[in-house]
């Protein structure tokens, strides 16, 4: 883009923050306003409200056309991560007003979505790139006022009376107070303690908040209290039935300083801003003269990265990370008060992020597995670690999108949280059950029991939404059991129709599992089948949890070879040996060092890299290929936390390993 073409944006949602946007476009240097996307084009007065600006009958319009550079999104909150994504596919810049998204998860899958388009991606807290909070920080790192302990601040107002029709008392808009204001509290103390150790910003270690959640669900004044790793105390509130004072206050050792309203600086029109600098009972005004409108910084900070080719804003601009750790505080902060949003829910977020149906994609290899009907993915999916279902529902949408059909579940992940999470993932998305393979696992220590897989299996599958499962896994296993119990137990419930395929055991040993099959073929009963062990091209040398049990040797290997037991295999990637957390020198992860730091793993590690390199690949991509790649079936869990890790790990699938290339690696 040529250093001196203006850029010509476009608005979605023309309400009032997109009329102060467009003054900020008219009075800025950098930007042009040429249309105006309304799904209620012909509304009186639409047009005197944008001067100059073409009005387009429909959101959609403006993503194809070709007049416009880049998109400002000012709908209500709910609608900020579907249209910057459409807009970031069609291949514009965005804008996105604050917050960018719902949740610190979805923020991911936006700029994500950027960083593969190669377009700027922007959320918009206008006081971040005004002079005036340069000035503070500028104040803040030269330690006028010491070393900074408590940071306080608020935004808060008083609406008067509940209005449920009003976006900010509507729960189907995501209302209320941490969404709409609490941010700009937030975001302020994390860039002032970021400032302390010179960094960007600093993401808090802990976050305790409270709230009043009023009668249409949303919260009208919150606090939260937030503790930085250097010692730095925040306190921050927000409001929507509550007047504030509205200062910024940074307290150090010798003094503090005070800003009021710091996020309107110097005025949406310019003029000047003041800071308060008191030490004991004297007090400096330090004034920060501005005539450019507050929001003509915005749009020209926007507009700069733009034109230099840079994806997000320049500090002390609100960048990519930042803005996703932002909302990750504020996730907590409504997490701590049971903050969670109807649309949020199965019932209501029946659609992938972008707004459009959930459906199979063919691009994830197939696999026939021993005992399996279906075809099966190469790869399975563990989703362990999601707080809620609008989290999850982004990476398990998007591996089934991707042609992933696996799915690994426990009776204990999240306390049944995770069970619960998939049942509704797959009703909500009218997924056909018989094209998904699903693992259940059950009886882990200490309740390893054969009377508890049954008992806990009736749990799983109520919560699974499913009448049964395609394999089933005893999570761990009792040595002071005769495993003939076990068996019986499983057969039974295979002969119930509840485990419609193979079981067997997570973490058990050959010795046990040769047993086991023994027993099942002189009494007549099902014989195990199946196996989840870790397995990867770095051998476990200690358990990384107490029962665990590696499949990774050579001895392992050869009874694999020989049994053609299909080996569901945890940790598949090393658990990060086979990233930089890694390394010999590299020794303040004790997990790290104590199950997988030896000489013989460090050289596969080397030729993981080495391997790489010729590739134009990452190690961790031969570590998974390796697994793929075995003469047994050997089937990876994988276990991505946001949609950029999943597509990342699913790049691996396309390196095929010759025979030689997997001895090589093994050494």
């Amino acid at each position: 883009m040529s250093t001196n073409a203006p850029i010509r944006w476009g608005i979605i949602g023309p309400g009032k923050i997109a009329q102060t946007f467009a003054d900020g476009v008219a009075h800025s240097r950098t930007g042009k306003l040429v249309a105006i996307a309304s799904r209620n084009p012909e509304k009186p007065g639409l047009g005197d409200n944008f001067p100059g600006a073409r009005i387009v009958d429909g959101y959609e319009a403006l993503l194809i056309d070709k007049e416009i550079d880049a998109i400002y999104i000012a709908t209500p909150h709910t609608g900020h991560a579907e249209w910057a994504i459409k807009a970031i596919r069609a291949g514009k810049h965005v804008l996105v007003e604050k917050p960018i998204a719902l949740s610190a998860y979805d923020a991911e899958a936006i700029y994500y979505e950027a960083k593969k388009a190669g377009v700027f991606a922007g959320e918009a807290f206008m006081y971040r790139v005004h002079p005036q909070t340069a000035k503070l920080v500028e104040l803040v790192k030269s330690g006028v006022i010491g070393e900074i302990r408590i940071i306080r601040s608020s935004f808060g107002f008083n609406m008067g009376t509940v209005k449920p029709e009003h976006r900010l008392f509507a729960n189907d808009t995501a209302g209320g107070g941490i969404l709409d204001v609490g941010g700009y509290p937030v975001s302020m103390a994390r860039l002032i303690a970021g400032a302390v150790e010179g960094k960007p910003f600093l993401d808090p270690e802990k976050v305790s908040g409270v709230a009043h959640l009023g009668q249409t669900g949303v919260d009208e004044w919150a606090s939260a209290v937030l503790k930085f790793p250097n010692e730095i105390i925040a306190e921050v509130s927000c409001s929507i039935m509550a007047n504030q004072d509205n200062t910024l206050r940074i307290i150090g050792s010798d003094g503090r300083l005070e800003v009021k309203d710091f996020w309107f600086a110097c005025g949406h029109k310019g003029g000047i801003g003041k800071i308060e600098l008191i030490k004991g009972a004297e007090t400096q005004t330090i004034e920060v003269k501005e005539d450019g409108w507050l929001y003509s910084f915005e749009v020209d900070a926007a507009g700069e990265a733009i034109r230099a080719g840079r994806p997000e804003f320049a500090y002390p601009g609100i960048g990519w990370a930042d803005s996703i750790g932002n909302l990750r505080v504020l996730d907590q902060w409504r997490a701590s008060v049971g903050l969670e949003y109807e649309v949020e829910k199965a019932t209501r977020r029946t659609t992938n992020i972008a707004g459009a149906a959930v459906t199979k994609g063919n691009s994830i290899p197939k696999r026939s597995i021993p005992g399996i009907a279906k075809p099966a993915s190469i790869v399975t999916l563990g989703f362990e670690f999601f707080p809620n279902f609008a989290a999850a529902s982004l990476t398990l949408d998007a591996f089934y999108e991707a042609g992933g059909n696996v799915f690994d579940s426990a009776y204990v992940y999240g306390g049944g949280k995770t069970e619960s999470i998939f049942g509704d993932w797959h009703t909500s998305r009218n997924v056909p059950r018989e094209e998904i393979v699903l693992i259940g696992k059950g009886a882990h220590s200490p309740l390893c029991y054969p009377d508890m897989i049954g008992k806990q299996l009736d749990q799983s599958l109520n919560r699974l939404k499913t009448d049964y499962v395609d394999i089933y896994f005893m999570h761990r296993d009792n040595t002071a059991v005769p495993v003939g119990e076990f068996v019986d137990a499983m057969d039974a419930e295979v002969k119930a129709g509840r485990i419609r395929g193979i079981f067997g055991g997570s973490n058990w040993t050959r010795a046990r599992f040769d047993e086991a099959i023994a027993y099942a073929e002189k009494n007549g009963k099902a014989a195990p089948a199946a196996l989840s062990n870790n397995f990867s091209l770095a051998e476990m040398l200690d358990p990384i949890w107490a029962g665990c049990v590696a499949a990774s040797d050579d001895e392992w290997k050869a009874w694999l070879n020989a049994k053609h037991i299909p080996n569901f295999a945890w940790s598949s990637q090393g658990r990060g040996f086979f990233t930089d957390r890694a390394g010999r020198d590299k020794r303040n992860e004790e997990e790290l060092v104590r199950v997988w730091y030896s000489d013989r793993n460090f050289g596969r590690r080397d030729r993981a890299i080495e391997l790489a390199q010729k590739l134009g690949r990452n190690p961790i991509h031969i570590a998974l290929a390796y697994v793929v790649a075995q003469p047994f079936p050997v089937i990876p869990l994988i276990g991505p936390r946001t949609i950029a890790e999943l597509e990342d790990s699913l790049s691996a699938l396309d390196i095929k390993l010759t025979p030689e290339q997997v001895k090589w690696l093994e050494g």
